[in-house]
């Protein structure tokens, strides 16, 4: 009896001991993180403001308390049904603060949530100057340095076009401001354009089905299952929606239809023989009532405080079966691989496209 009460006080002296150096943790964690916010630094602790190292791949990229809203309106030249936006407040951009530039091995100035918005005084940001090589060279598709020419921003400079979707933006020392924010590196990065880099998203779709033509549902959701073309990016690996830049003085529905050729068709290779076929077949599928997904910024890993990405999203659905559903898919440009994926929450995209790839299910009551 006296042994089994010694182990009895024993343990509760164990457990006592454990509450209050959780207690004591707890303090002095907190000290340090009101001491490193009152004097503006970041903490590098993880907690639910406060990223230390910030993934690039979230599930959901416009972050988790994000509302989505359904807006009647018309795309450019597509008969468009519906489209579904998603607010500016939907959350800070994640994969715009990821730790290592893409492509590089530039390190971003570590941004917490509570310093992304240009409102909020952060006298000791100090972010890192940096655009990539290939953007220095001067192609055709880029800018000049800011100095070397003046451009218009907030408006239709020539052929290119500086509006923003979210509206206007600022400027500062005459280069603009990312509207959702500090990123951490300043410059252009891999973009091209200072300001927004425009760019058009072709979300083909179709229905899973059996042998017998049937519509194939999800054992759990009881829903029928879509699919949609994804293409592997060759310069990160990640699977995404074919979609490319808009060209200067282009229409958005042409390049929808222009990337979807190049990307998943491989149109700029394929024998001349086949390029008439593939182009009466997609020619098809985009005179068809569609619907805009998403028209807004893009939470982009290549986004920079001075240049981002913004995109229209569009779903063409091949609903019979019978359009491009019955061409062979070869990739093709920046595709490593193309094939047909299954729309399913599980299955990670890069940038935004994983929350496009949502609205569409829900547009089309599908299994998600």
């Amino acid at each position: 009896m006296p042994a089994l009460a010694v182990g009895l006080w024993l343990i509760v002296i164990f457990i006592i001991r454990g509450m209050l150096h959780n207690v004591l943790r707890r303090d002095w964690i907190g000290r340090i993180r009101l001491a490193l916010t009152l004097c503006g630094l970041p903490f590098a602790g993880c907690t639910h403001q406060v990223r230390s190292a910030i993934s690039c791949f979230p599930s959901h990229p416009f972050g988790a308390t994000g509302t989505i809203r359904p807006v009647r309106t018309s795309c450019f030249n597509l008969d468009t049904t519906s489209t579904w936006t998603m607010p500016s407040s939907a959350g800070p951009h994640i994969k715009a603060r990821c730790a290592l530039y893409p492509g590089s091995k530039i390190k971003r100035f570590l941004v917490p949530d509570d310093k992304v918005e240009w409102s909020q005084n952060w006298p000791q940001y100090n972010p890192v100057s940096y655009t990539d090589p290939s953007v220095e060279k001067k192609p055709v598709w880029a800018d000049p340095d800011i100095g070397s020419f003046s451009p218009k921003f907030n408006t239709v400079d020539g052929a290119v076009d500086r509006t923003s979707f979210e509206g206007s933006y600022k400027t500062e020392n005459g280069k603009p401001l990312n509207p959702r924010g500090r990123t951490g590196v300043t410059g252009r990065g891999l973009l091209g354009r200072w300001g927004p880099n425009h760019a058009a998203d072709p979300i083909v779709t179709r229905w899973k089905v059996d042998v017998t033509k049937e519509k194939i549902s999800h054992s759990v959701s009881k829903r029928p299952i879509l699919q949609f073309v994804s293409i592997k990016r060759k310069d990160c690996g990640e699977w995404a929606i074919p979609g490319g830049m808009v060209d200067p003085g282009e229409q958005v529905s042409l390049t929808l239809q222009r990337e979807f050729s190049e990307e998943a068709m491989n149109s700029l290779a394929v024998p001349a023989s086949e390029v008439a076929k593939i182009s009466e077949r997609i020619g098809e599928l985009f005179k068809s009532p569609g619907f805009q997904v998403y028209k807004g910024y893009v939470d982009d890993p290549r986004n920079t405080d001075n240049a981002w990405m913004e995109t229209v999203a569009v779903n063409l659905h091949d609903e019979s079966g019978n359009s491009v559903s019955e061409l062979s898919l070869q990739a093709g440009d920046d595709a490593a691989q193309v094939q047909w994926v299954d729309v399913d929450s599980s299955f990670p995209l890069y940038a935004s496209h994983t929350q496009f790839l949502e609205l569409v299910a829900k547009e089309r009551n599908a299994h998600w």
